[in-house]
């Protein structure tokens, strides 16, 4: 066995779209499109939005003004302190507790069941109201897309909707039934890692526990635990796949969807888990968690805007134009994705007849090490970047690492990611003798999703590939006189572009968190597994792949027609105690059995 880990299918939502069948990446580079394929798009998201009209599709999609599904940006709700003076009388409503309350209030009976009360002079007060907020602009879900209506959802935060639709979606994407895939590998041979660089924020998850009694609402039982970060990796065990495999996915801020991948990655490789599930899910569009960020500094705001195009306090913004990267620049604009993808080991996807989209040798993570500022950049990513093309000259040779790949850029649109990035890729490029690495910055159509960046940024690849057609970076008109350039071609126009060989996804996350991930492209891939296995070999595989491309283009044909719902099953195929039996060579979990033998390392053993 190879254990080259084969990236099969990809499945997710964002701002673009769904992204199997390359649906997200598509509508980024849709005016480049055959009017076919393009159709296509146009009907997908059609199905995601519950429209027909095409303007509102456009509209409704990529980095936008921020709608009021999310919040009200012209009236977020904010608590002034205000001194009560001259005191008052108020009275409580029934249902509010008084039994705690400041002994000074003189808690008596008012009218009916309501209890009245005297708030003494000098009494501090939050006194309600709202106020303009400095952002406007978000890369949210496709307007009228909502994750909770297609599956019983049971107050979920949005982040774990967002996941379950997901993890469906890369299902989808397969072609093959997931009770076929489990049926083939041991459970212990399974491994999934999903998170979330921030946790649940919404009022559905931790940010409505924290808040909760501070604004006079009831803590639910569900908000605690569904906040957790690796929540999102939970529901796809649980309720998605009803996996008992490999879990505990990894946090890297907002490289966490790479640091998943390298698990993933390193799992297939040690033979640890011939499938792994991994990805990551957020939905920070809250209006607390983005104040966080332009208190960093981090996001672009109105007022930054209207200074970089001359415009005036009453002109508004251009929304679609928020975020710049490598351009003049003021900060990133936020956003909402869930990205999944699925690795087979390469024989098992050889066997299955599985879609090969890619490979991914490795991901390589490093820390900064010594940091001036925790947010600020350091000298980690220098490492991974180096290594990630260092490992793609030794499998594909210097020519072809000069000649056959791009740099999928991190590209977040701030002024520090433009210098620090561009020169780090630039330097990296010249030590290698790449002397026009095209670079590509995707945020620039759908926004910033924190931790699920890479794999907004790893799908768009998947679909450069598929048709040859790079999208530019379509919020500039130029790149910045700061950013780095001798060895680098960045892409200002959407163009067809020969990618052959192979990509580097990069990612940097405050804190110190690099990753840049190895990917080999879909000939590649196909080059590498004909010598090893044979001609015969992939034969076969392109034979039992006619059936799985017929199995997915029914399943996309379903799916126009509105005929399809996200794998969702609670509640079924629980395992009591009855259904387990232990003993010293194996596990019996219903109709799964896990040997329990070990392959103990040479030396381990003192028996």
């Amino acid at each position: 066995m190879l254990r080259l880990p084969v990236m099969v299918a990809a499945g997710g939502i964002n701002s673009a779209g769904r992204s199997s069948q390359r649906h997200a990446y598509r509508r980024m580079v849709m005016s480049a499109l055959p009017a076919g394929a393009a159709a296509e798009t146009r009907a997908a998201l059609t199905e995601l939005m519950g429209t027909e009209d095409g303007v509102t599709q456009d509209a409704g999609t990529l980095v936008r003004a921020i709608e009021s599904s999310h919040f009200d940006p012209k009236a977020v709700p904010r608590a002034r302190r205000v001194n009560l003076s001259q005191g008052a009388a108020a009275e409580l409503a029934p249902n509010q507790a008084v039994e705690s309350l400041d002994p000074t209030l003189n808690a008596r009976a008012g009218n009916g069941r309501r209890t009245a009360i005297d708030i003494p002079p000098d009494t501090e007060l939050l006194l309600p109201g709202t106020r303009p907020f400095e952002v406007s602009a978000a890369g949210q879900l496709p307007t009228g897309f909502d994750p909770a209506g297609r599956y019983p959802s049971r107050s979920h935060p949005r982040a774990l909707q967002m996941t379950v639709f997901a993890a469906s979606d890369a299902l989808a994407d397969l072609g093959i039934a997931w009770s076929e895939v489990a049926s083939r590998v041991a459970p212990q041979s399974v491994s999934v890692y999903v998170g979330s660089s921030m946790g649940q924020l919404d009022e559905d998850g931790t940010g409505g526990m924290l808040r909760g009694r501070a604004t006079g609402r009831r803590v639910s039982s569900k908000q605690c635990p569904l906040g957790f970060a690796e929540m999102p990796g939970d529901f796809i065990n649980a309720y998605v796949l009803r996996s008992m495999g490999n879990t505990g996915p990894a946090l890297g801020a907002c490289a966490t969807f790479l640091y998943n991948l390298r698990q993933g990655v390193a799992d297939i490789r040690s033979g640890r888990a011939r499938v792994a599930i991994v990805g990551a899910a957020e939905a920070p569009i809250v209006p607390e968690v983005m104040e966080g960020y332009v208190a960093m500094g981090a996001l672009a705001t109105d007022r930054s805007l209207r200074a970089l195009d001359g415009l005036s306090d009453d002109q508004p913004v251009d929304a679609r134009r928020a975020c710049r990267p490598f351009g003049n620049n003021s900060g990133f604009t936020m956003a909402e994705s869930a990205q999944v993808v699925v690795l087979f080991d390469d024989t098992l996807a050889l066997e299955l007849g599985a879609p090969v989209l890619s490979a991914v040798p490795d991901v390589f993570v490093h820390a900064d090490g010594p940091k001036k500022s925790i947010s600020g950049p350091g000298a980690g990513n220098f490492i991974t970047m180096a290594r990630a093309a260092a490992l793609l000259r030794s499998m594909l040779g210097e020519q072809r690492l000069a000649q056959g790949g791009m740099v999928q850029a991190h590209g977040t649109g701030t002024p520090q990611n433009r210098v620090t990035e561009s020169d780090i890729i630039n330097r990296v490029a010249a030590a290698f003798g790449v002397t026009k690495w095209p670079v590509a910055a995707i945020k620039s159509y759908i926004g910033h999703s924190l931790g699920a960046a890479a794999g907004d940024q790893l799908s768009a690849m998947l679909g450069i590939w598929q048709t040859g057609i790079v999208p530019a970076i379509n919020t500039i008109d130029a790149v910045a006189d700061d950013v780095h350039t001798q060895s680098l071609e960045f892409l200002l126009r959407t163009e067809s572009r020969p990618i052959k060989d192979y990509a580097i996804v990069n990612s940097k996350g405050f804190g110190g968190n690099n990753a840049s991930a190895a990917l080999l492209s879909p000939e590649a891939t196909l080059d590498l597994l004909r010598a090893h296995h044979g001609q015969a070999v992939l034969k076969t595989w392109g034979q039992r792949h006619d059936a799985v491309q017929s199995q997915r283009a029914a399943i996309e044909a379903q799916r126009l027609r509105g005929d399809w719902q996200p794998s969702y099953h609670f509640d079924a195929g629980v395992l009591t105690a009855d259904d387990i039996s232990v003993s010293s060579d194996e596990l019996k979990l219903g109709d799964r059995r896990i040997p329990l033998e070990t392959d103990l390392p040479q030396g381990w053993s003192l028996s």
